[in-house]
């Protein structure tokens, strides 16, 4: 019998928690989580986390304990059937896990994305096609909107061997919630990753999205504006060394059904090698052309902080992190913006699997941070701390440990 994976959850929030299931479903091996969101002012599980467990737990029929509102302690053990020749990080052997059609109602508007990204790296231990609906918000604070996960996140992981879509049927705002969309998973065989340069700017994508409650006032349209305006796309150092215009390669404004107003917007920028995306939020009282302003605030951050020489890094880094598990996967080399608390906590987190990641800093030196807080979301927040020093993330190989004499 394996022993289970001993974790504290006391400085750590909702990500650690979805982290570790989706390692005991990958590894085939039990965890037990204590002081589950330790560090929110409202400890233990919530409507979306208690979703995500129970989703999980649907997936390969696991042996759970905890699995209810509050709750401070989860055991959670997948019992999956072990695939010959699937060994993995620790040498145990991996499961292979059915897949089928299912549907979940996170009950609030909690996020429907974050459950997707606890899924998409499932998908390497599929054996048949994967659809899962979850009702909940889709564009809501402190989770990348929708436009986000389909526009930037799964074609970037589709060019690395990730068989996966998404649907929208509905979109869900705070409050209220009630969005539907479906992730489609395949079984798929992860490779190798090589995002160390960005390689020349070649333009940008515009997604924005209104509740049919604010056509009217022509939100979508306006947020773009504002975008595009604070953009300053004739400034050169947004162009190419050259000083020409940025490109708009695409823009697309939607007017979508939803059960609250609301809106969003994620701008994505596309580079020889890298993509990268940022977002905002609507809020009530904040003007259309200030929610784009902001996304685009965060993009010129990006484009002034490297320009096309082989050390800008070629993700944004809300990505950097949730990129960590597919190099375990596959191997290769990333650089991130930054070793955020979210990096660290992922580093630390695959490597109590037995996934080894090298993280290089900049200046050449081999990193080895603490996880002072594994998920150091701030309350209320968007906001990640840690180092703001660029850094290479590695695996030599795909990783694959050797099966025990």
């Amino acid at each position: 019998m394996v022993t289970a994976h001993e974790l504290d959850g006391a400085n750590a929030g909702g990500q650690y928690l979805r982290s570790a299931l989706t390692l005991s479903v990958l590894e085939n091996e039990p965890v037990r989580i204590e002081n589950v969101r330790g560090n929110r002012s409202t400890p233990g599980l919530r409507h979306q986390h208690l979703a995500v467990l129970e989703t999980m737990a649907d997936l390969c029929d696991a042996d759970v304990e905890g699995a209810e509102l509050g709750s401070e302690t989860i055991e959670f053990d997948p019992s999956l059937e072990s695939s010959e020749g699937a060994i993995g990080w620790s040498g145990q052997g991996r499961g292979r896990l059915a897949g089928g059609r299912y549907e979940v109602d996170i009950g609030t508007a909690g996020s429907v994305t974050l459950l997707f990204d606890a899924l998409l790296p499932l998908a390497s231990v599929l054996e048949s096609r994967l659809s899962v609906t979850v009702t909940g918000g889709t564009d809501v604070a402190w989770s990348p909107p929708l436009e986000y996960v389909r526009r930037v996140k799964l074609p970037l992981l589709r060019r690395f061997g990730l068989a996966a879509t998404c649907a929208v049927d509905r979109r869900g705002f705070y409050p209220d919630g009630g969005g539907r969309a479906t992730l489609h998973l395949a079984p798929s065989e992860p490779e190798s990753i090589d995002l160390v340069e960005r390689g020349p700017l070649h333009g940008v994508r515009l997604y924005s999205t209104e509740s049919a409650s604010l056509a009217d006032s022509d939100v979508a349209f306006r947020q773009v504006e504002g975008a595009l305006e604070r953009l300053a796309l004739e400034r050169a150092e947004i162009g190419s060394e050259s000083g020409t215009v940025l490109e708009v390669i695409e823009r697309c404004e939607t007017t979508a059904a939803s059960p609250s107003p609301g809106s969003a917007i994620v701008l994505r920028l596309d580079h020889g090698t890298g993509v990268a995306g940022f977002s905002a939020l609507g809020e009530r009282g904040k003007p259309a052309e200030r929610v784009g302003e902001e996304a685009a605030d965060a993009a010129n951050h990006f484009l002034e902080r490297g320009g096309e020489d082989d050390r800008s890094p070629p993700v944004d880094r809300h990505m950097a992190d949730q990129l960590l598990v597919f190099l375990a996967l596959a191997g290769g080399r990333v650089r991130v913006p930054a070793v955020t608390d979210h990096v660290v906590a992922s580093r630390a987190l695959l490597a109590e699997f037995g996934a080894k990641i090298a993280l290089e800093t900049e200046d050449g030196a081999d990193s080895d941070h603490e996880a002072v807080g594994n998920d150091r979301e701030k309350e209320g927040s968007d906001e990640r701390e840690g180092s703001d020093v660029p850094a290479i993330v590695s695996v030599e190989s795909t990783v694959e440990a050797a099966r025990p004499d």
